[in-house]
């Protein structure tokens, strides 16, 4: 009997599929123990969980569950809108911004183009790619961030898009405006940016990408409701570009994209500057631990600019699965041709020290 692949897309029979942090409740039957017993450190999220106002707004939405949303999102694109002192016209909602990435391949990725990403950035952008018959280019790394020049020398005449994550994940490291500045300076007006902005929340001093839009260049800026505002569940991301590019996109996306609840919540959660303080303050005092903590075991880091250290523990995956017999889930980076590596989310302050105790105890053994 032939075999399915041989009728499915010849780009998908090699695709690796992306994977997630491991869930809790899978570790927790794995270990026979309770779920609130695991401490989870391994996917970006907020310990603090989402905003009481979001939540809130959330319980009262779900009495219209049975009414299609506002395929439009009209409350909630104003509110960021708003926020970001643009026009309405200017926002396009996603189902995470990972599913805005997927909507930039349908517009402007054909088979046979190619993307231009970083070494150890966010392996969407080249998953996606693959989806749809385009190739990679992953420009070197320099201290494990972007190098923008060797990004700029990787544009051919095949670079459908290029794709920036700053903060970058997995490494935390973060670009200056200068930086950016000189690249878009450099870079080829018809190229279109993808500037991933996932973490930009956590920086204090944030490169304004923005003005490049208003500009009128070929830009997108993409943002999420998944990190400081504790809403990964609910799935919602935006982009961020001049009228004419996100009514490209919208013809690109199903109509409705963005749940219902989701909209309330995160409209309630925009608003929350309180929350969003807190797990900023938060962040800040549980990055500062951790890295104090590597410098005195004398393991090497990377100093991170999001909610997330990237630390050398000699064989990340070996260093994974002991943590998760003590309970601690972490994230080993060989996916990310970072094999010494693992990711730890920064978490609540007694999280933290009960994943360096853990870490020592490893390490010691």
């Amino acid at each position: 009997m032939e075999s399915i692949w041989d009728r499915a897309n010849l780009q998908l029979r090699d695709l690796a599929v992306y994977q997630p942090g491991k869930p809790i409740e899978e570790t927790a039957r794995e270990l026979g123990c309770e779920p609130s017993e695991i401490i989870k450190l391994a996917s970006n999220e907020n310990p603090l969980g989402p905003s009481p106002k979001a939540i809130k707004g959330m319980y009262d939405a779900i009495e219209n569950a049975h009414l299609y949303p506002d395929g439009g999102a009209f409350y909630l694109r104003n509110a960021i809108a708003k926020k970001l002192n643009v026009t309405p016209d200017h926002i396009i909602l996603g189902n995470g911004s990972n599913e805005i990435i997927e909507l930039l391949a349908h517009a402007f990725l054909e088979r046979g183009d190619v993307i231009v990403t970083s070494e150890h950035a966010f392996v969407a952008y080249k998953i996606i790619a693959r989806v749809f018959g385009a190739e990679t280019i992953e420009a070197p790394s320099r201290d494990y961030g972007h190098d923008l020049d060797a990004m700029l020398g990787a544009i051919t005449d095949r670079t459908g898009l290029i794709f920036i994550a700053n903060p970058n994940n997995p490494t935390g490291t973060l670009l200056s405006a200068d930086a950016i500045e000189r690249f878009m300076a450099w870079l080829p007006p018809q190229v279109l940016v993808v500037f991933d902005e996932a973490y930009y929340e956590f920086v204090d001093e944030m490169p304004d990408t923005l003005r490049y839009m208003r500009d009128g260049r070929n830009v997108v800026t993409l943002r999420t409701f998944s990190k400081i505002h504790g809403l990964a569940s609910l799935r919602i991301g935006y982009g961020i570009a001049r009228p004419e590019l996100i009514e490209v996109m919208h013809k690109t996306r199903q109509p409705f994209n963005v749940n219902g609840v989701g909209q309330v919540g995160a409209l309630a959660a925009l608003a929350d500057e309180e929350h969003q303080r807190e797990t900023k303050e938060l962040t800040d005092r549980g990055r500062a631990f951790f890295e104090k903590e590597f410098a005195t075991i004398k393991l090497p880091f990377v100093p991170s600019a999001a909610n997330f250290v990237l630390v050398n523990v000699g064989d990340g995956l070996a260093v994974f699965r002991a943590l998760l017999q003590r309970k601690v889930i972490v994230r080993a980076m060989k996916g990310y041709n970072l094999p010494e590596w693992v990711r730890i989310t920064i978490g609540t302050m007694d999280q933290n020290r009960k994943c360096v105790e853990a870490l020592r105890r490893v390490l010691g053994s």
